[in-house]
């Protein structure tokens, strides 16, 4: 293997979180093109996601954002199948996406949420980036609840 075959799979992994035969298989399939071997990874993540919507969700977390002038916040209950993975860095950093996207777009029902564009990233919906956690974490995840809080508005 040449050196810059290592230094893409490297740069593939760091970029989907898939595993380093994945990783290999995708590009050799796309012919050795990053674009074309980063959508396979997707596919099939997102392939993978819906073969473990199915399992039981027992742990996660409710994480809470408060929007810097202190004049909205949210909080969002993510679960997952195992404390261990609603420790981990890319669960915790779902959970904080999750609710600076509540703050900041103000979904009215779970639909509206999973079918917004990302506010970090345009180009991916919400939906799609719980779905790339499950493919990184192998466990499922679901959005649970939430909740928008913002000074002197009811609803």
């Amino acid at each position: 293997m040449s050196k810059s075959s290592i230094k893409e799979i490297k740069q593939l992994r760091e970029v989907t979180g898939a595993g380093v035969m994945d990783v290999k298989r995708a590009l050799q399939e796309a012919g050795g093109d990053l674009g074309k071997a980063k959508k396979l990874i997707e596919e099939k993540g997102i392939a993978k996601a819906a073969s473990k919507s199915e399992r039981e969700v027992k742990a996660g977390l409710v994480h809470a954002y408060i929007h810097g002038n202190g004049k909205v916040g949210a909080l969002v209950e993510v679960n997952c199948e195992t404390d261990f993975v609603a420790r981990t860095e890319v669960f915790q950093e779902l959970a904080h996406n999750l609710a600076m996207q509540v703050a900041a777009m103000e979904p009215e029902a779970m639909e509206d949420l999973l079918a917004q564009d990302c506010i970090k990233d345009a180009g991916v919906k919400v939906g799609d980036l719980v779905k790339s956690v499950i493919a990184k974490t192998g466990e499922n995840v679901v959005v649970a609840r939430f909740v928008r809080y913002a000074l002197g508005h009811t609803k």
